[in-house]
């Protein structure tokens, strides 16, 4: 009798289990898609943009960016809304002029990039020597770049998942510092990016250390090919420089946090993360009100349906584009403390196409319900394993947290990215949507699994 009981319990407990999942299985579901309705990203997109503006760190745009955020946080419901402030160096774009002198006398459209030194205030005039890549400067002999400007070009295009970035990025992270080492008067480079607007991008760079501060700046990739086209008759270039930016001296940024208290303490913390400052040009709206609005969205869409098991915390990280000094304050603050998961929206706007995590063999069952989730959507599971967003990057070395990435399609990423172009209406509704979906989802499956949540060992 006693084994008949047993059999009749454990056959009855696997349908019951079965039942459980297709129940969370449908919750989740309705969730996602519902959110493919979502206001909000929008709103808060639009509201930021419009109310505020560009963003620089350290800026009073950005205070009052952070102003606006705290008290939108609030009205929409979220709990322990805050400041966490910080100070960081901040630098000051001045007058930004460039003319070819010789052989073809015509301005150039260029922009200096972040942390540039100065050129006299009447400009400096050089003759132009020019490179393929950094691999060329850097081989260069000192003798050769000594008293010119130098000019790096390259050819990046466009690609879903941005991956060339990290290649051309160099000209503009690494050839400041080698060509002022080589005794460059000047540093231009081809702008990293995939459109032909005469609007140049611009980005950070940081001079390394010991490195004197030379003018650096970034053409419009139609005036660089004109440069490249002026070089192919096989005269002597020229360049008229004037860059007249400043630093400014320490000033107070800040991170706005805000959380969805979870019901069972233990159970640890998802993070949700964006930036909130921008470049001065444009008004950041695909970089990064967008990624602060899908966040927030989906974190109020969770809120809204009951109290989720773990919590779920949102960071607007300041002062990501002049150098990560959020994530990296965010981190020293909140290191120690239980985070379950961390997420980043920092790509744009268009829709997610993949996504990846960082969880162990344990987790697989979190991992395929994401699967499962997200697939209605048009996302697929990639094997690559997630390595998050930048503002959470600090976090997730310094304390092992899994992460998960949501892939946006980068195909125009970087025709807006740095630019005066990244404005709202470059926002497409329907895409925006679906990022809250699938962020939605994701956030209605962590925020309750059951399971202990563990990172793969990272890869040396």
């Amino acid at each position: 009798m006693r084994l008949f009981a047993t059999a009749l319990l454990c056959a009855t407990a696997l349908p019951l289990t079965a039942l459980a999942q297709d129940t969370e299985a449908a919750r989740v579901a309705a969730l996602r898609d519902a959110a493919l309705t979502d206001t909000i990203a929008w709103d808060i997109t639009e509201g930021l943009t419009t109310e505020v503006g560009p963003r620089m760190a350290g800026t009073e745009a950005e205070a009052r960016a952070r102003a606006w955020s705290v008290a939108k946080l609030k009205a929409m419901g979220f709990a322990n809304v805050r400041v966490e402030p910080f100070t960081m160096p901040v630098w000051e774009r001045g007058e930004e002029k460039a003319e070819i002198t010789a052989p073809f006398p015509q301005p150039l459209m260029l922009t200096a990039l972040g942390n540039s030194g100065a050129t006299p205030a009447r400009g400096l005039t050089a003759e132009v020597l020019r490179f393929e890549n950094v691999e060329a400067l850097e081989a260069a002999p000192d003798s050769a770049v000594r008293g010119k400007i130098v000019y790096v070009t390259h050819k990046m295009t466009a690609t879903q998942d941005g991956s060339q970035y990290g290649q051309f990025g160099a000209a503009r992270r690494q050839g400041p510092s080698i060509a002022s080492r080589k005794g460059a008067a000047a540093i231009i480079i081809r702008s990293i990016g995939t459109d032909y607007n005469r609007n140049p991008h611009t980005g950070v760079q940081s001079f390394a250390e010991g490195v004197k501060p030379i003018p650096a700046a970034a053409l419009s990739i139609p005036d660089a090919e004109q440069l490249d086209r002026v070089f192919k008759r096989g005269k002597p270039v020229r360049i008229k420089l004037t860059l007249t930016p400043r630093q400014t001296g320490n000033h107070e940024s800040g991170n706005v946090i805000a959380e969805v208290p979870g019901s069972d303490p233990n159970a640890g913390i998802v993070l949700v993360a964006c930036h909130l400052d921008s470049w001065d040009q444009g008004t950041g709206a695909f970089d990064d009100a967008a990624g602060c609005g899908i966040v927030a969205a989906a974190a109020k869409h969770i809120m809204d349906a009951g109290q989720p098991r773990r919590t779920i915390r949102i960071l607007w990280a300041g002062a990501e584009e002049v150098g990560i000094f959020g994530g990296d304050d965010y981190a020293k603050r909140h290191t120690g403390e239980p985070h379950a998961v961390a997420a980043e929206s920092d790509f744009g706007a268009d829709r997610i196409w993949q996504f990846s995590t960082s969880f162990d063999a344990v987790s697989k069952p979190v991992v395929d319900r994401l699967a499962a989730a997200l697939a209605p959507l048009g996302i697929g599971r990639s094997a690559e394993r997630a390595g998050g967003g930048a503002d959470i990057g600090p976090i997730i070395r310094s304390d092992g947290v899994v992460a998960i990435d949501l892939s946006q399609d980068g195909t125009r990423y970087f025709d807006l990215h740095h630019t005066p172009n990244d404005t709202l209406d470059k926002i497409d509704l329907v895409q925006l949507r679906q990022n809250v979906a699938a962020w939605t989802a994701m956030l209605a499956i962590t925020t309750a699994a059951t399971e202990e949540m563990r990172a793969s060992p990272r890869p040396n």
